[in-house]
This record gives C-alpha cells, sequence and structure tokens, in this order.
C-alpha cells in the first residue's frame, strides 16, 4: 500500500492506495487562510504538519501499517523562509498572494532572460517575486533566509528531515531552468539568492529520504521511502493518467485548471500560459491558471445564505443556463491566465429587480466556465490541441456544473471514478514507482469511466452572447478599478 499526502489551501488530504490503484481510505484535515492586508494570502507553515498529522492519524491503524511508500502533492509556489535552525522566519506567501506585482517588473530587468529561461511571465503568484518583496519591505527577515521551500516540502522537512524538491514543483519558482530541469543561477542571482538556499531537486519518481523513526512510529508504520512527489496539478494528472503528450486535464479545485501534457517545453508567456515541468522523468506540461473556480462556489453559497456547494449548484440548475442577464467576473483573488492581473477584482453585472439567488448562483457557474474559455484559447495559441478533458477537484461532483463547461468549451467533459481524490492519488502512485520500480504506464493508469458529458450545441449556443459580453466587460471592469 502506498500514501499520498496533498498539502492544499483549504486542508490537507491523505490517502492511502492498493497496488493495484484501488482507494483504501482517505481523510482530511481543515486548513485557514490568513488576509492580513489587501492583496495578502498567507498561512503559518506548521499548520500544515498539523493538518498532516491529524489527516494521517484519522486513517486506520491497520492500512497505516501496511504502507510501502509515502509521496507528497500541494499547492504551488508558497514561499516559505527557514533561518539556520530551519524554522519558518514568518509567515508563508501562498500562490495566490497578489502583492508582489511591482517586484515582477524588478525581477524581469534584474533576468532580462527570465522568459526564456523559465518560459514564463513573472506574476506576483510565483515564488520569486515574493523574495524580492521580502527584501524590500522586511530586510530583517531577508537577511535571515538560509533556505526556501515550497508548501509540501516543509512537510517533507518535517517528515524526514530532507531538504527536497521535485521538477514540477519547482518550475513553479521563477528560479528553474524548466528546459534544462535544474537550477538557474542566473535567476537565483536576480533575486539576491543562490543555489545553497535551494533544495535539492529530484525526479518526482524518486526516493528523497526516509521517514524519520520517531514520526513513523508515531503513525504506525515503518520508516518508509518519501518520494518527491509533484505540484498539485501535476500530481492530479498522474493520478488520473494524463501522462502523454496531448492528454488533458480539467481541475475545479480552490482554483481551477485547464492542464495539458507536452512531450517537450512549449511556452506561452505572452498571453500568461505557464509552461512546467511535468513530476514525470522527460514530460512537460502547459496549464492555464484561474485562481478562483470553487472558490467561487463557497463564496457565492456565502454570499447568497445557501448551506454548502450543493445547495448552490440545486439554485443554479433551478434557475437554469442564460436565465437572465446577470454576468459574473469571477476574478475574487485577480487572474493569471490569459490577464496576469493581481488588481482586478471580482464584479457582478446586469443585475435587476427581478435578480434572484437562483440567477446569481447561474451566473457564478457561468463567469467560473468562461475564464476557462478565455485559458483554452491561449492553450491553444502555444500549440495544444486538447480533444478531450478529464475532470478532477471538488468541482467534479456537479454533473450540472459540467454541462455548462462542456458547452462553452465546446470539448467532452470525461468523470472518471476517483477524480474527486485528486493530488493525492497522484502522490501515491509516484511514492508506488519510487519504491518499486515499476513502469510509469503501469501504475499512472487512467481510472475507469464514470460518465462523459458532450458538448450541447444548443446549450453553447445559449451561452455564446454573454460569453461575448464577459470577454467584453474585462478590459472595461479593470478601467474603472484603477
Amino acid at each position: 500500500m502506498f500514501l499520498g499526502i496533498d498539502v492544499g489551501t483549504s486542508g490537507v488530504k491523505a490517502v492511502i492506495v492498493s497496488e493495484t490503484g484501488a482507494v483504501l481510505g482517505q481523510a482530511t484535515a481543515p486548513l485557514g487562510v490568513k488576509r492580513p492586508a489587501p492583496l495578502w494570502s498567507e498561512q503559518d507553515a506548521d499548520d500544515w504538519w498539523v493538518a498532516t498529522e491529524a489527516a494521517i492519524l484519522s486513517l486506520d491503524a491497520g492500512l497505516r501499517a501496511a504502507v510501502r511508500g509515502i509521496g507528497l502533492a500541494g499547492q504551488m509556489h508558497g514561499a516559505t523562509l527557514l533561518g539556520a535552525d530551519d524554522r519558518p522566519l514568518r509567515p508563508a506567501i501562498l500562490w495566490n498572494d497578489g502583492r508582489s506585482f511591482a517586484e515582477c517588473v524588478e525581477l524581469e530587468v534584474a533576468g532580462p532572460d527570465t522568459r526564456a529561461i523559465t518560459g514564463n511571465i513573472a506574476m506576483p503568484g510565483f515564488t520569486a517575486p515574493k523574495l524580492l518583496w521580502v527584501r524590500r519591505h522586511e530586510p530583517g527577515v531577508f537577511a535571515w533566509v538560509r533556505s526556501v521551500l515550497l508548501p509540501k516540502d516543509y512537510v517533507r522537512l518535517c517528515m524526514t528531515g530532507d531538504k527536497a524538491s521535485d521538477m514540477s514543483d519547482s518550475a513553479g519558482t521563477l528560479w528553474l531552468d524548466v528546459a534544462g530541469r535544474r537550477w538557474s543561477p542566473a535567476m537565483l542571482a536576480a533575486s539576491g539568492l543562490d543555489e545553497t538556499q535551494m533544495p535539492a531537486l529530484y525526479e518526482g519518481t524518486q526516493a528523497t529520504g526516509l521517514l524519520r523513526p520517531a514520526i513513523a512510529a508515531r503513525w504506525g508504520m515503518a520508516a518508509v521511502p518519501v518520494a518527491a512527489g509533484g505540484g498539485d496539478n501535476a500530481a492530479g494528472a498522474a493520478g488520473i493518467g494524463v501522462i502523454g503528450d496531448g492528454d488533458a486535464l480539467l481541475s475545479l479545485g480552490t482554483s481551477g485548471v485547464i492542464f495539458v501534457a507536452t512531450a517537450g517545453f512549449r511556452p506561452n508567456p505572452a498571453r500568461a500560459v505557464h509552461a512546467f515541468c511535468h513530476c514525470l522523468p522527460g514530460m512537460w506540461h502547459q496549464m492555464s491558471v484561474h485562481l478562483s473556480a470553487a472558490a467561487c462556489i463557497d463564496w457565492a453559497a456565502r454570499l447568497t445564505g445557501v448551506d454548502g456547494p450543493g445547495a448552490l449548484f440545486a439554485l443554479a440548475e433551478a434557475a437554469g443556463p442564460a436565465a437572465g442577464p446577470e454576468l459574473f467576473l469571477p476574478y475574487l483573488s485577480g487572474e493569471r491566465t490569459p490577464h496576469n492581473d493581481p488588481h482586478v477584482r471580482g464584479a457582478f453585472l446586469g443585475l435587476g429587480n427581478d435578480t434572484d439567488p437562483g440567477r446569481i448562483a447561474a451566473a457564478v457557474l457561468e463567469g467560473v466556465a468562461f475564464a476557462h474559455a478565455d485559458g483554452l484559447d491561449a492553450l491553444r495559441e502555444a500549440g495544444s490541441r486538447v480533444a478531450s478533458l478529464s475532470v478532477i477537484g471538488g468541482g467534479a461532483r456537479s454533473a450540472y456544473w459540467g454541462r455548462i463547461i462542456a458547452a462553452v468549451l465546446g470539448v467532452p467533459l470525461v468523470y472518471l471514478d476517483g477524480g474527486e481524490v485528486g493530488p493525492a492519488l497522484g502522490a501515491a502512485r509516484l511514492a508506488q514507482i519510487a519504491v518499486t520500480g515499476a513502469d510509469r504506464a503501469e501504475v499512472c493508469i487512467r481510472p475507469p469511466v464514470r460518465h462523459v458529458i458532450e458538448p450541447d450545441a444548443g446549450l453553447a449556443d445559449r451561452l455564446a452572447p454573454k460569453l461575448a459580453r464577459f470577454r467584453a466587460a474585462y478590459p472595461l471592469v479593470r478601467q474603472i478599478q484603477e
């Protein structure tokens, strides 16, 4: 059996799978996000460790005792700054933090080859600009930085004592030579850092160390190997067999992602497409990233006073698609693809006296779908040909939302058994490869198809005018928010 741990933004998920890939047990422990100032998003690194232990100890003791290896996945880009004693110097700055917009410009001036080396435009969500912000605004903290780790890799440090990372997660720092799969001295120098402050690099299928004996005893398992793992989206892709050139997925988690596996490095920074290493050797991937997806559903449920996402989906379905003129721009935390805009914020347009909670709910689901349509267009400009999308994440639970998204994107959505398990499943499979040496094609197989939602041409026609209004609205809304 193999244990996968996903250090997410809203919680830590732990899952145990069998050698055949069957999910035998899973548990989640919640996490909170602190927003002490506009654009800020932070978590205390030690909260990740507390939640990790809580999730694992919630799993069946018999299953834990049979674990042969552990894999890690996690939220990307988070800047976890450690001093000489390996303790955090400040709260971690998260992926959806937008404070370092000015430092993005500074970084590309200091590193004029940024886009060529990393394949990406400098964005506030990435790790490197966060360090420039700390250097400018918290110089006392910056002076004491001895190591910078990503969220899952801080948990690894607690588990094994090793400072290590994988290629896929590290590609999101803007310190990696993504084509060469190694740290870039030029990008580190542009951030005032050097390679001694970076973790050792591994492929996602390699073991980075062993579980500490004291931790193993507390968890009721042997001191098993811990695999490098992957960033959340790459690990999620491995979990559902998105490992070949052109394979694609749609992740509907807190954020939203369209992920396309590629056999080569194919960047498109001009449209804010992310081009990163995959968590599997010799593979890369492209992503369109939207900072708010299922987060919009949670927010709208609170706004309308309904009892959670399920009730909101029911409201939207009762209202029907394109039920009214209401239009929602889902930029609650800014946006990445294709706008690279940390400042823009969400908006409702077309509200009237007859607007009700059902039409609000419908507009929110449609707005997130429209944002993904923008992202898919940017991926196609980068050379991706997406024939279908396998769906993962919490949003995969709503077939109605799937109908909306499939119609707007014009591609079939494939729902898989266990697709909602997400990156933790992929982390467990990477652990299996690290321990057994099995071929990736034998381990990272696509789960059985539960159902497929084909694009509905009539529904697409009904939504097309709203999509056109959505695309026209962004520059206007952005202008009045300046």
